[in-house]
């Protein structure tokens, strides 16, 4: 639990660093398409971020058999989704971009599993 807190703080730290490159040291440097790219993996890497430091938090009053998988779906969506998506625009590496449905999909499971793993733990 305290190690997805950990993850999640220093994923979150990473992501306003990326941002900053983006806006700063990118933005003049590659195509308004690809800034635009670059821009939703930060913002999905953000929102993930914060997502793994909520359910290291939730460990608090869950048990690990609950965020442990949620938590490890979310974080390789992080790496997966924003990381291609990151690389792609980084190395104009295009193909890279047939990796980032598979982060997609990684997020969307991590939801439902941590969904489903709620329902099932907590009392009707």
């Amino acid at each position: 639990m305290k190690t997805w807190i950990i993850i999640g703080a220093i994923l979150a730290g990473m992501a306003v660093a990326m941002g900053a490159f983006g806006a700063h040291g990118l933005k003049s440097r590659i195509s308004p398409e690809d800034l635009t790219i670059y821009e939703t993996a930060v913002q999905y890497h953000m929102i993930h971020a914060i997502a793994l430091l909520i359910i290291g938090l939730m460990g608090v009053y869950f048990s690990q058999d609950v965020i442990s998988l949620p938590a490890l779906l979310i974080f390789s969506g992080i790496i997966l989704f924003s990381g291609s998506l990151y690389l792609l625009v980084l190395t104009d590496t295009r193909w890279l971009g047939a990796i980032t449905p598979i982060g997609g999909v990684a997020f969307v499971a991590g939801w439902g599993m941590l969904a489903y793993k709620l329902w099932k733990y907590i009392p009707k």
